[in-house]
């Protein structure tokens, strides 16, 4: 530790003592020492103290450190030499220092719950300013991985919703249809805490194959008791008839998803157990959504259709209503089909 009036007042600066330090336990840099020539190459000469002088306290305080009087005094006059530990090299990330704490996790614990504890410790709740805990590494991988997936979801979701109202020519259906996949990640969230297992990467898979059954089971649904009203048949007929005639492939899907993923739910040990809360949350996810998209998703259809009937028209008349600068009001022909002469006379 420098002793810094003093070595201001002889004329030493901070940089002359590490200077002085580093070429007696270390030599100096190839660019400054002499150099052995031979036939191909130049060897450097690394000239520095014996191993055992540079673990003697006292040859390092008696360096002769120069000052700027052309002079030099011993090294414990414009430092205090002491033994102790500091950092071999300085870290950086996003050009601040960085600084690691690694631990082992003690059995049975998992990492999500340890990192609980440690944020509720009082000097977490408080940071000293300039001091951040930004996640880093797999943290950092998981937060992207989070965040990826939710993107892709939302995009998903939205994109089987658009193709819907394209091939329904319907608004409110495929919104029942959208509706019903928030039944999906129930069942297997429950699964997972009775199963205590905790969310990982394997848990994201299978919420999102979860999505893609339940839509599945829900589009069976509704497509088939569509086609039955388009036949001529009344709501309550066509909703009780698709129940009727789509239980059997949605309980089909069902059972024979289950049962293939029974095997990677109980995984116990190896590489199989990082995949059994994948299994897990698929069961629970199927069971549960299967036996309330049976019951939710026509009762559900049931009510859109009919709010459907009832604001249709007034949302149909509202949007091929306009009103022109002179104050007169004019319509679109309210038949889609009619041509120019209807038009004219409208």
């Amino acid at each position: 530790r420098p002793r810094l009036d003093l070595a201001a007042s002889m004329g030493v600066t901070t940089a002359t003592p590490s200077q002085a330090i580093r070429i007696a336990t270390m030599g100096d840099i190839d660019q400054n020492v002499a150099k052995f020539s031979l036939s191909d190459r130049q060897v450097p000469i690394r000239v520095r103290l014996g191993e055992g002088a540079r673990r003697n306290l006292a040859t390092i305080q008696n360096l002769p450190v120069p000052t700027a009087s052309g002079g030099s005094v011993p090294l414990s006059t414009v430092a205090e030499i002491t033994l102790g530990s500091g950092p071999v090299s300085i870290q950086r990330y996003n050009q601040s220092r960085r600084v690691f704490v690694g631990a082992d996790l003690a059995p049975g614990v998992v990492k999500s719950t340890m990192m609980d504890a440690i944020y509720k410790l009082p000097v977490m709740k408080k940071l000293p300013a300039g001091v951040s805990n930004a996640p880093f590494g797999q943290d950092r991988w998981q937060a992207d991985m989070a965040s990826s997936f939710g993107q892709a979801l939302a995009a998903g979701v939205l994109l089987v919703f658009s193709v819907l109202v394209l091939l329904y020519h319907r608004f409110v259906a495929p919104l029942v249809n959208m509706g019903s996949l928030f039944l999906a990640p129930l069942g297997g969230l429950i699964a997972l805490l009775i199963a205590g297992q905790v969310i990982s990467l394997p848990v994201y898979i299978g919420i999102l194959m979860l999505f893609g059954i339940v839509a599945k089971n829900s589009i069976l649904l509704i497509d088939f008791a569509i086609e039955e009203m388009s036949k001529g048949a009344d709501k309550f007929t066509a909703v009780v008839e698709a129940g009727h005639k789509r239980a059997q492939p949605i309980v089909m899907t069902t059972v024979a998803m289950v049962a293939g993923m029974v095997p990677t739910a109980v995984s116990l040990g190896g590489d199989g157990a990082w995949r059994a809360p994948m299994g897990t949350v698929v069961i629970g996810g199927l069971v549960l959504s299967t036996l309330l998209t049976l019951l939710i998703v026509p009762a559900g259809f049931s009510l859109a259709d009919g709010v459907e009937k009832r604001l249709g028209p007034a949302l149909r008349r509202m949007f091929l209503t306009y009103q022109p600068e002179h104050g007169a009001q004019a319509r679109y022909p309210t038949d889609a089909t009619a041509g120019p002469e209807a038009l004219a006379a409208e």
